[in-house]
C-alpha cells in the first residue's frame, strides 16, 4: 500500500520572521506619518492657509489660458500628475520641465496662463532660473513649497505650504510625506475648481471616451439595441409554438407581443416557459396572449445604456424592450449586448 504524505507547514527561521515583522511595522509607520501629514495639511487649509487657498482657486478659475505646472525631481513627477488631473477635470493644463523650459519650452507659456511651481525647498535652481522670465510675462504664479521664507515663496503671487514635520523615510531624507502632501493639495485644488466650474460626470466622460466611465455615460440605448428584423416580436393571437420558434430564431430568449401598430402589449421569456411547463405540457391550443406577461418593463432609446443595466439589475431580468414615447416597439436589449458594449 502506498503511503500518503501530507506536507507540513514549516515556520520561517526566527531571523526571517523578525525581519518580516520589522518591515511590516515600518510600512505601517510610513502610512501613519503620511496620513498625519495630510490631516495637518487639512487643518492648515481650513485655518492659516485658507486665504491663500482661496486666492489660488480664484486665480485658477479666472485663468484665460492654461494652468502650467512645473517641478524638478520627485516634485516634477507630482507636478505631472497634478497637471493631468486638472486637464481631465475641465481645466486646460500641461506640465513643463523646468530644464527644458530654459531651452525653449518656455515659449509654450503665455500671459494668459497661471504657473504652478512646486519645490519643497523653494530653492530649486532649475525652477528659479526660469521664473523671473515667467513673471516678466505677467503670468500669475502659485508656489507650493515647504519653506515660506524661500526664494520661490517670496517671488510668487500665492504661496501654498506643503511643509511636513518629517518624511516617512526613516532617514528623513527621501521625499515621501512631502510628496504625498503635495499630491493631495493638488487634488484639493483640482476638485475645488471643478466643482466651482460646474464640472459634472458627463463632462468627465467626454474627456475619457475610451474609459469605462466614458462608455457608461456616453453610450445610449439606441447605440446598442437590436432593431428591425432582429427584434423578436409576435402578434397576440400567435400560437405558443410559433412564438417559441420566433424566440429560438432571434436568439434573445424572449419575444415581445405587439398589436398591428407595434404598440407593446406584453413579453414572454424562456423563464416564463419553464414556469408554464410546471403547470402543463399541452401547448397545442395555447396562444401567446394567454401566457404573456402584460405591461413589461421598457426603456426609451435616448436613455443611457447604464440606465438599462439598472433596470435589469433591479428587476432581475436579462432582456429589456425599447419603446418610443408613444409606447411603440423600436428595439430590444439583451444583457449580453450591454456586456459586449462594455457598459457593464
Amino acid at each position: 500500500m502506498s503511503t500518503i504524505h501530507t506536507p507540513s507547514f514549516v515556520l520561517p527561521p526566527v531571523e526571517d520572521a523578525t525581519a518580516a515583522a520589522h518591515a511590516l511595522g515600518l510600512a505601517c509607520e510610513t502610512l501613519r506619518i503620511e496620513a498625519e501629514a495630510i490631516l495637518t495639511l487639512q487643518h492648515r487649509v481650513q485655518g492659516s492657509d485658507a486665504a491663500s487657498f482661496s486666492q489660488a482657486i480664484s486665480l485658477l478659475l479666472h485663468c484665460e489660458g492654461r494652468v502650467v505646472v512645473s517641478g524638478i525631481g520627485k516634485s516634477g513627477h507630482i507636478a505631472r500628475k497634478i497637471a493631468a488631473t486638472f486637464a481631465s477635470t475641465g481645466t486646460p493644463s500641461f506640465f513643463v520641465h523646468p530644464a527644458e523650459a530654459a531651452h525653449g519650452d518656455l515659449g509654450m507659456v503665455t500671459r494668459q496662463d497661471v504657473f504652478v511651481a512646486i519645490s519643497y525647498s523653494g530653492e530649486a535652481s532649475e525652477l528659479m532660473s526660469i521664473l523671473p522670465t515667467v513673471k516678466r510675462l505677467g503670468v500669475k504664479l502659485i508656489a507650493m513649497t515647504g519653506n515660506p521664507d524661500s526664494s520661490l515663496a517670496n517671488l510668487c503671487d500665492v504661496h501654498l505650504s506643503i511643509q511636513v514635520d518629517k518624511e516617512a523615510c526613516p532617514l528623513n531624507l527621501a521625499p515621501t510625506a512631502s510628496t504625498t502632501v503635495t499630491l493631495a493639495l493638488g487634488d484639493a485644488l483640482a476638485v475645488a475648481v471643478l466643482d466651482a466650474r460646474g464640472f459634472r460626470e458627463e463632462d468627465f466622460a467626454r474627456s475619457h471616451p475610451g474609459g469605462i466611465l466614458g462608455r457608461r455615460l456616453l453610450t445610449h440605448v439606441r447605440d446598442v439595441m437590436r432593431t428591425g428584423d432582429a427584434i423578436p416580436r409576435v402578434a397576440p393571437e400567435t400560437t405558443l409554438i410559433a412564438a417559441l420558434l420566433e424566440i429560438t430564431e432571434k436568439g434573445m430568449a424572449m419575444t415581445a407581443i405587439v398589436d398591428p401598430e407595434q404598440n407593446i402589449i406584453g413579453v414572454f421569456t424562456d423563464g416564463d416557459l419553464r414556469r408554464l411547463m410546471e403547470k402543463t405540457h399541452n401547448f397545442s391550443q395555447v396562444t401567446i396572449a394567454d401566457v404573456m406577461r402584460p405591461n413589461p418593463h421598457s426603456i426609451r432609446p435616448e436613455q443611457l445604456a447604464v440606465e438599462a443595466v439598472e433596470i435589469m439589475e433591479t428587476y432581475r431580468i436579462n432582456q429589456l424592450l425599447v419603446a418610443d414615447d408613444s409606447g411603440k416597439l423600436v428595439g430590444a436589449l439583451h444583457i449580453h449586448d450591454l456586456t459586449r458594449a462594455k457598459v457593464i
